[in-house]
């Protein structure tokens, strides 16, 4: 992960955190100013009121006019006998409770019932006025602040990640440029030593001491050939071409053959002839490298490891099975620099390549594992894929 996905995660996670910390203060501020919101309509309501008793104090019946009852667009009145019983009246919803006061129904409905002096108003005994209660300003307001402290914190927190990381990403770049001298520097004498081997080799017999210290170069060669995917493969393209699997798979056998020699070790390869496919050499060295030289670390001396390559209905399976120690946790061998084995070597990121490359190239793998008793590594290539005729 680099570092500005790392820092976009995290103030992600903070932001949420700091949201949910949020949640019972925001409960109780809505909770509040939805209280604050019934008094103040209240008040509204008893203005109101007000305007329809004066308009029925200033009514004359003796002048035989007929009394024009006051309308308003937000609120609704009516005229109630001492039954609760409407001489006239605007309001739609039912009244449950009918008691003198403010009263706010389930359905956000707020009325305010007042006594009128008996026989002085149309032989009124109540006014009743109400009007739907609102809370989305309350809601509204709320959004608005939480957003607006969401991205604050958000940018403040990508701010001080970004500058706390400022040491470790100057570290990191020193620790790489490091990492890619130092290989350039192990690739020098590495080959140095193998071209010197086989040129001795040529000319004297076989000398099982520098037979073993080839077979050592060559088990530091795939450490090397890892760390040098690793670094490069986020900068490079890899390309794919036409490979002659079948032969490219036998190569790589016969490569491994010193080193599985200094634990007696047997390779057997059941390889089907003439089976092609399109993919990038480095990915497809690395994937069968990590497998051989994991199977060769974790079998037991003298044991054996099966290779087979199988092409039917335009797809390719290629095995890789040894009797060696097994694997605990199938699901965690492909985390980076994650090592079963602390004694056996390596640093873990062998597999994590692999897995990086067959899921972007959608080859399927299965594997099958007892600890104790061995593993068996099955890779599925699909199309294209080139089978003999």
């Amino acid at each position: 992960m680099n570092d500005n996905r790392y820092a976009l995660k995290n103030a992600f996670i903070y932001t949420m955190l700091v949201a949910v910390l949020m949640l019972t203060p925001t409960y109780l501020y809505v909770t509040y100013m939805k209280y604050v919101t019934e008094i103040q309509y209240e008040f509204t309501l008893k203005e109101q009121s007000h305007l329809i008793i004066r308009a029925m104090e200033e009514f004359d019946p003796k002048e035989e006019q007929q009394f024009d009852y006051p309308r308003f667009r937000s609120f609704q009145s009516g005229l109630y006998n001492d039954h609760f019983l409407p001489l006239f009246t605007l309001i739609e919803k039912p009244l449950n409770n009918q008691s003198v006061g403010y009263h706010v129904t389930d359905d956000g409905y707020a009325y305010l019932v007042i006594a009128l002096p008996q026989g002085r108003y149309f032989d009124a005994t109540y006014l009743v006025i109400g009007g739907e209660l609102s809370y989305v300003r309350i809601y509204q307001d709320v959004v608005i602040i939480l957003l607006a402290i969401a991205v604050l914190i958000f940018v403040l927190s990508l701010f001080f990640l970004d500058r706390f990381a400022l040491p470790f990403q100057r570290l990191n770049k020193r620790l790489d440029r490091f990492i890619k001298d130092s290989m350039h520097e192990i690739n020098t004498p590495l080959s140095i030593i193998n071209v010197n081997i086989d040129l001795y080799n040529r000319s004297n017999p076989t000398n099982k001491y520098l037979q073993r210290i080839k077979a050592a170069t060559k088990t530091l060669a795939t450490l090397y050939n890892d760390m040098d995917y690793l670094i490069k493969n986020e900068r490079l393209s890899f390309e794919y071409e036409e490979i002659d699997l079948s032969r490219y798979l036998q190569e790589r056998i016969d490569y491994f053959s010193e080193v599985s020699a200094l634990k007696n070790i047997t390779i057997e390869a059941d390889i089907a002839e003439g089976v092609k496919l399109m993919f990038n050499p480095t990915q497809l060295q690395r994937i069968i490298d990590n497998n051989l030289s994991n199977a060769i670390k974790y079998s037991y001396e003298e044991g054996m490891i099966n290779v087979s390559l199988e092409g039917y209905n335009e797809r390719c399976v290629m095995v890789f099975k040894d009797d060696g120690v097994g694997i605990k946790e199938v699901n965690q061998i492909f985390e980076r620099y994650y090592r079963e084995n602390q004694d056996k070597g390596g640093f873990g990121i062998g597999l994590n390549i692999v897995k990086s490359i067959i899921d972007k190239a959608g080859i399927e793998l299965q594997i099958d594992s007892v600890y104790g008793e061995g593993s068996t590594f099955s890779y599925t290539f699909f199309p294209p894929i080139y089978l003999p005729s």
